[in-house]
């Protein structure tokens, strides 16, 4: 067990993590029972249990970390953000969405899982996204890397034009001369979603998508991912052409790709094609 005030270890983490996931996502996975919260998305007794049990599980060897999770109130997420910004040598933060893609394990459709960053100094410092259906663990550490099941992951070089690529685009939440840019004249090949942020950015870096682009995600979604990419080698901005984490809550948009050169395609098609949200 770590000694107290410790730094996170980067596979003691994942392990937490992927066995959490084992025991209190994947046994409920063929009775989910969902229903709607307040601001309408959908909540399960996966969600709950999950950030309860990781909740837990991080305090009992990480006790000065507190942690944010997706199913806490607003209010309680605010005023731990602010406690984390007002104390830049701190402990820092854990972040913890339970279950990405709870639509689709509402619906059956195998493709969620939790994901788990850890901030500190206004960094993203560690990140571990389960894909609990695949039994795929994607995690980075910032400066040594990101890592599937412990090995190394790059993202693969690739000789694909951008005609040819295959994007993952979530429509609903871009602007909608944008959307019908896409719709209508896309510059790549086809088109998939897949239901789960945290994925998302794990399949960019794995290079099972060339391109990636959603409106508005939750720092909760992306803060573990968006390591993950980087630490593989790949690149990614908010459509106004910043940096997507930004140490807040407020939502971002994310524009990615595993080639520097297919990036650099995909961003200028954006410039040029309405690339900006309402």
């Amino acid at each position: 067990m770590p000694t107290p005030h410790a730094l996170p270890d980067l596979a003691l983490v994942s392990a937490l993590l992927r066995n959490a996931a084992r025991a209190e996502i994947l046994p409920r996975a063929q009775s989910p029972d969902p229903r709607l919260k307040a601001d309408g998305t959908w909540v399960t007794d996966a969600d709950l249990a999950m950030q309860t049990r990781v909740q837990h599980e991080l305090a009992a060897l990480w006790p000065h970390i507190p942690l944010l999770g997706e199913e806490m109130s607003a209010e309680a997420q605010q005023q731990l953000m602010a406690k984390e910004a007002a104390s830049p040598d701190g402990p820092g933060l854990w972040v913890l969405d339970p279950l990405d893609g709870t639509s689709n394990f509402s619906a059956g459709l195998p493709v969620f899982g939790p994901s788990l960053a850890w901030m500190q100094g206004g960094r993203v410092r560690l990140g571990v996204v389960v894909d609990v259906m695949r039994d795929e663990v994607f995690s980075a550490a910032l400066s040594a890397g990101a890592f599937l099941n412990g090995q190394p992951l790059r993202v693969p070089a690739t000789q694909v034009p951008l005609s040819k690529t295959i994007a993952c685009i979530d429509f609903k939440r871009l602007s909608a001369p944008l959307a019908t840019q896409l719709a209508m004249r896309p510059p790549y090949s086809s088109q998939r979603s897949i239901g789960s942020v945290a994925l998302d950015w794990c399949w960019v870096a794995a290079g099972r998508f060339h391109l990636y682009l959603h409106g508005s995600q939750g720092l909760w979604d992306y803060a573990a991912g968006s390591l993950i990419l980087s630490e593989a080698g790949g690149h990614g901005q908010t459509l106004a052409g910043e940096a997507v984490f930004n140490n807040t809550l407020e939502k971002r948009s994310a524009v990615c790709a595993g080639d520097a050169g297919l990036f650099a395609q995909w961003t200028q098609w954006l410039a040029a094609n309405g690339g900006a949200l309402d």
